[in-house]
């Protein structure tokens, strides 16, 4: 069975095979706009689960930034952002450990048979450099992915992973077929709206708090035989 006909798992990133760590947007938004680290302020609600530019804009605005001067810094943010993760390499190893099972659960899954890529708000660039630093890339087909250069509205990110799925595979992407894995009730909506099953890990909220948005399923850690378990049932493989 080819890799395409057995499913397609698609991964959040920070929060779910990383910890999330706004210390490379702040001193990215600092250095863009011109502000102390310290003045920079992230909005409460707005940023876990958000992609990257639309929290660039908010946490501008709130840091005392007007909206236009906002828009204007996008640019600046990405040259900030590449040059701040960079001179970062060394200590994202030591900040950013990927959570235990991370890696042996992505390559699990890829020894099941699964296709495998992220949707996440990352900037491509981002994305593509956290996971490569943190050696989570080997399994996880980026050319299918979505991140959050593409748009700034997660829920239009699902359509990015159908346009490119059936580009590089030739044939469309089934929602049925697909499962998002996540951490977030932004994760869960998204998946919902997009007709993906989603799972969630218990990294950053209790059961109980990810219970109230009806996800088919929680984890509360990344277990490979479980998680291949988890994905084989709600694709009814096997």
């Amino acid at each position: 069975m080819e890799l395409r006909d057995r499913g397609l798992v698609v991964w959040d990133v920070d929060g779910t095979l990383i910890p999330a760590d706004l210390r490379w947007l702040r001193r990215s938004i600092a250095k863009a706009y011109g502000l102390a680290k310290a003045d920079v302020t992230f909005p409460d609600r707005k940023v876990h689960g958000y992609t990257d530019e639309s929290i660039v804009i908010d946490t501008a605005v709130a840091s005392g930034v007007s909206p236009a001067e906002a828009e204007d810094g996008i640019g600046r943010f990405h040259d900030a952002l590449t040059t701040v993760m960079t001179d970062g390499r060394d200590e994202m190893i030591r900040v950013q450990a990927p959570y235990p099972g991370a890696a042996e659960s992505i390559a699990a899954l890829h020894r099941s048979g699964y296709r495998q890529t992220v949707l996440t708000g990352n900037l491509r660039s981002a994305a593509e450099f956290k996971l490569g630093r943190l050696g989570l890339d080997h399994h996880l087909d980026l050319r299918i992915g979505a991140f959050g250069s593409d748009d700034r509205d997660r829920f239009r990110l699902p359509d990015v992973i159908s346009h490119r799925f059936a580009q590089v595979c030739g044939t469309p992407l089934e929602a049925r077929r697909t499962v998002v894995i996540g951490d977030a009730p932004n994760d869960i909506a998204c998946a919902r709206r997009a007709g993906f099953s989603v799972a969630v890990v218990t990294h950053r909220a209790t059961r109980e708090e990810l219970a109230e948005y009806k996800p088919d399923a929680i984890l509360s850690r990344l277990q490979a035989n479980e998680v291949v378990s988890v994905i084989r049932s709600l694709l009814h493989d096997g």
